[in-house]
């Protein structure tokens, strides 16, 4: 059986390994990363395609008859067609929950720099600014307490659970909005409302929502007016979720405080992305899942996949 990774850098840049494949397949070859012309080319004769974001599309499934199973290296899938492959009995599987830890500290530690402005102190300092300063101590910027403030969660799955606990942690009032709220009824801290409510009344708005039909494009120019002037958008789960061009309009016209994101429309943004050099806008290159613990979870998980696969038991199967 021959297995074939399209895109393994993100998930293993060296610091892992993929020798316990040798176990489960008979041969197996990792691409740091595939171009789209090189798909076809690359996933000729593989059993088990891999991709982490390389698109798998219907032209691209029915153009490689060897293939039957494709594993996923992120929970989310829809990088995959999985309507073809369905049709063609090929089995997809996804990595659930292996980053939810992470990510929720991500949150927070977008949200801390935006209320605490710690690295601008910092360079400040480090530039002398202190050593020079008639006071024992001065602000660069107002600072912001989050104990007594309204943290809105936008989706609450595992993650949104989890930061949760963190905002309560922090003693914010947390109001969550989500279609599966039946889920969570025992969690007594959290008050469940509509989205309306949550965006007008919170304090920071957390977005932890899948991208899909209902949820592209959430986050408009209605969805901003209605902020608090005062309040910071973070935004961990998709890229399209939001309207680039009006959170950037309301970034520089002040129609909210300040947004952090780990992500983007578009991964890289190799034509550039109106949000880089945005006012009161910190941006990550998509890393809330990326440290060293979670990726060795998700290593474990898709090795566990690949094992049931082979046995004849797929696990995880999304599609």
């Amino acid at each position: 059986m021959k297995l074939v990774i399209l895109d393994g850098y993100a998930e293993n840049p060296g610091d892992l390994s993929w020798d316990a494949l040798s176990s489960l397949v008979d041969e197996y070859t990792v691409y740091d990363t595939t171009k789209p012309e090189e798909i076809l080319e690359r996933s000729a004769g593989a059993d088990i395609l891999v991709t982490n974001k390389t698109p798998i599309t219907r032209e691209t499934i029915e153009k490689l008859p060897s293939l039957k199973y494709i594993a996923v290296l992120a929970t989310g899938f829809n990088v995959v067609d999985c309507a073809a492959a369905r049709e063609r009995n090929i089995p997809v599987s996804n990595i659930p929950a292996y980053s939810t830890d992470g990510v929720a500290q991500l949150v927070f530690a977008l949200l801390l720099e935006l209320t605490n402005h710690v690295a601008v102190h910092s360079e400040s300092v480090h530039g002398g600014e202190w050593e020079k300063s008639p006071h024992f101590c001065y602000t660069k910027t107002p600072l912001t307490e989050l104990s007594g403030k309204t943290f809105g969660i936008v989706g609450f799955g595992r993650i949104g659970f989890a930061v949760a606990e963190i905002a309560n942690a922090f003693k914010m009032r947390v109001l969550a909005f989500s279609p599966h709220t039946h889920t969570y009824e025992g969690f007594g801290s959290v008050e469940f409302c509509s989205l309306e409510k949550l965006v007008v009344e919170s304090d920071v708005i957390s977005l932890h929502c899948p991208l899909n039909e209902k949820t592209a494009g959430l986050v408009d120019k209605n969805f901003l007016s209605k902020m608090k002037k005062t309040a910071f958008l973070i935004n961990t789960s998709r890229g399209p979720v939001i309207n680039e061009n009006d959170l950037f309009e309301a970034l520089d016209g002040g129609t909210i405080a300040g947004a952090g994101l780990d992500v983007l429309s578009a991964e890289p943004p190799k034509d550039g992305n109106v949000l880089i050099g945005a006012k009161n806008c910190l941006i990550t290159p998509h890393i809330a899942w990326a440290n060293i613990e979670a990726r060795t979870r998700l290593l474990n998980i898709f090795l566990e996949n690949v094992e049931n696969f082979v046995a004849g038991t797929p696990i995880n199967v999304v599609n």
